[in-house]
């Protein structure tokens, strides 16, 4: 059986929060939310802690691998403190921890001083899918633009914590200069993978202005099959490149190659 979408990197998820201030426009934990009614369209944005789950007791899971957090949700500084409280909840229990971003830096370099003593249980995974900030503004508009985004990325290698890269969604036909440009500074791996129903997900969450459906489509024709096999032929010798699955159907790869805690 396939392994698919967060499970091809950890073997559990942990959230606290219900919204995320980053409004990405092709996001899925909002398509999830506004269809099981937790959310709308519009209170989307507006972060909401459930305390029950902030306050929950952790316990080291039976197998080995990671507990992704956040997954529906991100590390903003609006809640970061919470954030702080709810990571050391999982890491004093022992647990190995991805934490995959949008990154502000102030929230980095928080989480690097605060857990400066858990460097071998954690696992930065910065979410970056182009190196044009105007690019991710526009269907990220309220997270970091590059430069911060690349500051983060060199900021947790520098001070000695594992690092890796999520090029999924990528956001243009570029992907190549966020490898070459970040790789050095990746001690694990870079995950690349096409913007998965996006359309659908555009329609669910409201962003169907003209020029989001245009930018969309043409972003729909970038991540053709012929593209994504060119794309697949420049960087396959590059051993940190790990592709999931919307690549590897495309490709050819056998999907179930990818487990939960290969990372």
């Amino acid at each position: 059986m396939g392994v698919f979408g967060t499970y091809e990197w950890a073997i559990s998820n942990a959230n606290f929060i219900n919204g995320c201030s980053h409004d990405c426009k092709y996001c899925y934990s909002k398509e999830m939310a506004i269809r099981f009614k937790r959310k709308t369209p519009a209170t989307w944005s507006k972060e909401v802690v459930n305390k029950s789950s902030l306050n929950r007791t952790f316990h080291k899971p039976n197998k080995d691998g990671y507990i992704m957090f956040p997954s529906s949700h991100d590390v903003t500084p609006l809640h970061l403190g919470e954030s702080l409280k709810f990571l050391r909840n999982m890491l004093v229990a022992g647990n190995k921890v991805l934490i995959v971003t949008k990154p502000h830096l102030s929230v980095i370099r928080e989480i690097c001083k605060e857990f400066k003593d858990y460097k071998e249980k954690i696992l930065f995974r910065f979410t970056i899918g182009s190196v044009n900030s105007d690019i991710l503004k526009f269907w990220e508009p309220n997270a970091p633009d590059y430069q911060e985004r690349k500051q983060s990325v060199i900021y947790a290698y520098k001070h000695g914590f594992m690092t890796s890269l999520s090029c999924e969604p990528m956001l243009d036909a570029n992907i190549d200069e966020v490898v070459n440009d970040l790789q050095k500074f990746v001690t694990d791996s870079i995950w690349i993978g096409k913007a998965n129903f996006l359309i659908r997900r555009l329609t669910a969450n409201h962003s169907t202005d003209k020029e989001t459906i245009k930018k969309a489509h043409e972003l729909i024709n970038l991540q053709s099959d012929d593209n994504i096999k060119k794309l697949y032929k420049r960087l396959s010798k590059n051993k940190k490149i790990k592709w999931k699955e919307s690549v590897k159907k495309v490709v050819g790869l056998n999907i179930s190659e990818s487990k939960g805690c290969d990372v």
